[in-house]
């Protein structure tokens, strides 16, 4: 089992396998860590997410969440944001965000309480009555959490949700994505291929090997909870990004098919 040290755990998953044939894969995280994976295309990340969430049943294996198995639903208490603008493009910033409550038993004032808190937490005050095709990309996945913050989760699943954003973007919506982790208390798993964006984010990396995706090693960044995008200049971000890269380099060549390039370690 790859531990949640430091807490108990809130996320259990045990001899998971998926479809291939390969090592079963374990994983325990602790209530309220920032848990991110990086690794090769095509090693089972997302899948990975979508097994967590409930949304792919494992071949083997189990997934507890909170003492319960997750089997064929997204749990309550649970949150996912994907890659894709998920916005509805008829609806305004403020019922994209409300959509979700609608079929809820939350109460009608405490829904509207709700929206107007993540409308202004996520930024988003001055374009409420705006259309997703007003806003920008960040703007747009702003709104998507939004509606994910609203459902008050426990666990936040995270693929990708800033992959379509340029560089000085992402580091902005992840200093807006820390402050809601610390905000929430929520545990926060995420899935990402960009390795600086791991290492400013995460307090523990989970990084995958090429198909069939099994877990290389677990790395601690050890930085402090109230972290944010200042930390690239650090000289220990720089170590951790060499680190990351060190474990990948050959098992993204070999995921591209090149495992006898120049260079990589059989």
């Amino acid at each position: 089992m790859t531990g949640a040290e430091g807490g108990d755990a809130h996320v259990v998953l045990s001899a998971i396998t998926r479809v291939y044939e390969g090592r079963p894969l374990d994983l325990a995280l602790a209530r309220g860590e920032f848990f991110a994976v990086v690794g090769p295309s095509g090693c089972g990340k997302s899948t990975l997410l979508d097994v967590i969430a409930g949304l792919a049943r494992p071949t083997s294996g189990t997934v507890v969440f909170e003492g319960a198995r997750v089997e064929g639903r997204v749990p309550d208490g649970v949150g996912v944001v994907f890659q894709e603008d998920a916005s509805f493009p008829w609806l305004t910033v403020h019922d994209n965000i409300a959509f979700g409550l609608k079929y809820t038993s939350v109460a009608a004032d405490e829904a509207l309480a709700r929206v107007d808190y993540a409308i202004a937490f996520m930024g988003l005050t001055d374009f409420r009555t705006a259309y997703p095709a007003q806003l920008s990309g960040g703007m747009r996945q702003r709104v998507c959490i939004a509606r994910t913050l609203v459902q008050k989760p426990r666990l936040i699943l995270l693929d990708e949700p800033f992959g379509a954003l340029d560089q000085q973007t992402r580091l902005l919506m992840g200093d807006e994505l820390l402050r809601l982790w610390r905000e929430t208390g929520a545990t926060v798993f995420l899935i990402t291929h960009a390795l600086d964006e791991a290492a400013m984010l995460s307090d523990r990396i989970g990084v995958m090997s090429a198909r069939p995706g099994r877990f290389l090693e677990i790395m601690e960044t050890h930085w402090p909870r109230t972290r944010d995008s200042t930390i690239v200049g650090n000289d220990d971000f720089g170590r951790l990004t060499s680190r990351l890269w060190t474990q990948l380099r050959g098992e993204s060549i070999r995921a591209l098919g090149h495992a006898g390039a120049v260079g990589v370690n059989q």
